[in-house]
């Protein structure tokens, strides 16, 4: 599916996509589309030469809120490939308290093994229904056994053709939800979960260990009552006979191949471990976090419940403010496989009136696709989005600039006695924001630098 998808998206598409969700930063989405073809190219490099090739990894380097992870994530859901987003932060050079690098890696399987699973799961969800529907009707209307060799089925008068009758009758009505809220008694299977919470501290997901495997093989699934309307049953079922139906061991091995030739990781505040070996106290383990993380993104072997993944094809792609440090305060092993870097714009004024007209998923057009839930519809005007646009630039400059992210506590600020007063209050068919409205309500906020501190 990978390979059919990718080979479809040229470079210039993937950008057409992004640019759907992303204002502006052509050169970040340039440079991320070119990677993402690249993955397609070495697939289809004969292979011997198909291992030599290594992905090129990417800086984003770039102030917060200008879209460096959305891209990121985008280009992985474009791509349908396993993405994981993990701030470098977190991670603590080994022999200190916190998470070790390769978790990061461990949970982009998981993700991934979750991702095959419910694509196999929608490929037998039929015959998954229709072995539930079996299920409930065999407790609805227990089939009738018969002596072997028997025409029984054939007589109309018999039990058999009368029971095969009236299971025929009953599978219409559970097709037609007719008998969604009849109550109904079934066995469910229960995995029996004692001394899970005692060894789950012990960190055997980190060392790569499936204690769920272990201890499902030592303590056998229960089978347990419950009692439920046809409609949480046949739910229930449905998701019991889909597990017999899939075969794990396929997936975890789609999963791991997934990872390793299609993954992406997103290593945000990169910037916060690049030290240049100036930092005293507790920062002394960022060089040690980089020297742990050079090896994964170098390319190694990292041991996971479902087994062995090689790092060496994974695309890594990271980013950072870099306001305090720059990309060459990293170590020289590390900036060297990071050979690709892009610088991204601070956002304008215009951009922000893009922003949040333009993409599919624009501010605007979620908060009134929220009120249309209300029976409002909220409009704005045209000089209300440029002054939405020139409150967030002001206070950007003046505050801290966050990007596009300022424009979330402006939107929430003025339309904050709207959201609260629309379900008590007799519902408007329409609620205008015009340029006088949004001054009135946020011009006195962003005079008082203190206040739009805390507010804005």
């Amino acid at each position: 599916m990978y390979d059919r998808l990718m080979k479809e998206l040229t470079p210039t598409q993937i950008v057409a996509e992004l640019d759907n969700y992303i204002i502006g930063q052509r050169e970040a989405k340039r440079a991320v589309a070119i990677a993402l073809r690249n993955r397609w190219r070495r697939q289809q490099v004969p292979a011997g030469l198909r291992e030599e090739i290594l992905p090129n990894n990417i800086i984003l380097i770039g102030p917060t809120g200008v879209g460096k992870t959305e891209i990121a994530r985008r280009l992985a859901k474009l791509a349908n490939a396993p993405f994981i987003k993990v701030e470098a932060s977190k991670f603590t050079e080994v022999g200190y308290v916190g998470r070790d690098v390769e978790s990061m890696i461990r949970d982009l399987t998981d993700y991934a093994v979750n991702m095959v699973k419910s694509e196999k799961t929608m490929e037998i969800q039929a015959k998954a229904n229709e072995m539930a529907e079996e299920r409930i009707l065999d407790i609805l209307i227990p089939a009738v056994k018969k002596p072997s060799g028997s025409s029984e089925e054939k007589d109309e008068n018999s039990e058999a053709f009368q029971n095969q009758k009236t299971r025929e009758w009953m599978k219409e009505k559970l097709k037609n939800g007719e008998m969604d809220d009849k109550m109904i008694e079934f066995d469910s299977s229960s995995q029996n979960n004692v001394g899970m919470q005692i060894l789950g501290p012990l960190g055997m997901d980190d060392m790569g260990i499936n204690i769920q495997e272990i201890m499902g093989n030592i303590m056998p699934k229960k089978k347990k009552k419950r009692k439920t309307s046809i409609a949480e049953a046949r739910s229930i079922i449905t998701q019991e006979e889909a597990q017999k139906l899939i075969d794990m061991e396929s997936v975890q091995k789609e999963a791991i191949e997934r990872v390793e030739n299609s993954g992406i990781v997103f290593i945000d505040e990169i910037d916060k471990v690049a030290g240049g070996g100036k930092s005293q106290g507790p920062d002394v383990s960022r060089e040690g976090v980089q020297r742990d993380l050079l090896p994964i993104v170098e390319g190694s072997n990292v041991n996971t419940k479902y087994g062995i993944v090689k790092t060496d094809h994974i695309l890594f792609i990271a980013s950072g403010a870099f306001h305090v440090s720059k990309p060459s305060d990293l170590i020289p092993e590390l900036q060297g496989r990071f050979p690709i870097r892009v610088e991204l714009k601070s956002l304008t004024e215009d951009d922000f009136i893009k922003i949040l007209t333009i993409p599919q998923n624009a501010l605007l057009k979620q908060y009134s696709a929220l009120l249309e839930t209300e029976n409002v519809k909220l409009d704005f005007t045209d000089g209300a989005i440029k002054e939405i646009a020139r409150v967030a630039t002001d206070v950007n400059e003046q505050v801290e600039n966050i990007g596009a992210r300022r424009l979330h506590t402006i939107l929430t600020t003025l339309l904050d006695e709207i959201l609260f007063d629309v379900p008590d209050k007799l519902p408007k068919e329409k609620v205008m924001i015009t340029a006088k409205v949004v001054k009135d309500k946020l011009d006195a906020i962003v005079k008082n630098r203190d206040l739009s501190k805390f507010i804005l």
